[in-house]
């Protein structure tokens, strides 16, 4: 697989729907060829032929995948991690340990594997740019949420921590913070309870994942000497991230 020589390439992890699938839309909107990467690879392939990108399989908690994966991109100039997600949403005394495990293998290994893979090629591109989406679960604590927010501070410190370490490389870092936006994330969370799910967002106006892509879009085509260290954004009513958990 090559990148057309006039479009720089942009690898985007989760991208078979939600922000995933808005960000690669943008992004090959904005002039990039998009390699898109999910389990689910046939969606991925039916966005790539919109947007004339390269759908991969990726499973983010799998070393091996990840390794296929990143071996088949020759160039990478943006990095979008995007894959991650939550389950359950029980106090810390009745905690599922399988639940947090696949929240951590997600969310935060996926990250640093697909980081570690593809820095050299960040790096050897010029002018590389790591976007990671975490939350506002990074910023907060909330009831019931540990499992969840402990994985995206964890996820946030990982990425946070390479804004020094990259000083001097020409790799920008941007970690976008969302809050509440309507995607199957709520019904990842429980586990395909449509009703729970629903509960989320009920009277009020969530986010869009375009609203993110959008976001995200506009952070990767700055200025190369502009970084966007972090980037919060929330839907107009939501003020801190208990609000998308309150039973209604």
């Amino acid at each position: 697989m090559a990148s057309p020589n006039d479009r720089p390439t942009a690898v985007v992890t989760g991208a078979s729907s939600g922000i995933g699938a808005s960000t690669a839309r943008a992004l090959g909107a904005a002039g990039f060829h998009v390699v898109l990467g999910a389990r689910r690879v046939e969606k991925c392939e039916q966005i790539a032929k919109e947007i004339d990108g390269t759908a991969l399989a990726l499973d983010v908690t799998d070393a091996d995948s990840v390794a296929a994966f990143t071996g088949a991109v020759p160039e990478c100039r943006l990095l979008v991690n995007n894959a991650g997600g939550a389950k359950g949403l029980a106090p810390v005394a009745e905690a599922d340990e399988d639940d947090w495990r696949w929240m951590w293998e997600t969310n935060v290994m996926g990250t640093l594997r697909l980081t570690k893979a593809l820095l050299p090629k960040l790096d050897a591109s010029g002018d590389g740019h790591i976007i990671t989406v975490t939350s506002i679960a990074a910023l907060e604590p909330y009831d019931n949420g540990a499992g969840y927010t402990g994985a995206k501070h964890a996820q946030a410190m990982l990425h946070r921590t390479l804004r020094g370490e990259l000083l001097g490389r020409p790799i920008r870092v941007t970690e976008i913070l969302p809050g509440m936006v309507e995607t199957d994330f709520s019904l990842v969370r429980f586990k395909g309870d449509e009703q729970k799910a629903a509960k989320v967002y009920a009277g009020i106006t969530p986010l869009t994942p375009d609203d993110v892509a959008e976001t995200i879009t506009f952070a990767a085509t700055r200025p190369s000497h502009v970084n966007l260290d972090q980037i919060v954004l929330k839907p107009r009513a939501q003020a801190s991230g208990s609000r998308a958990y309150r039973e209604g």
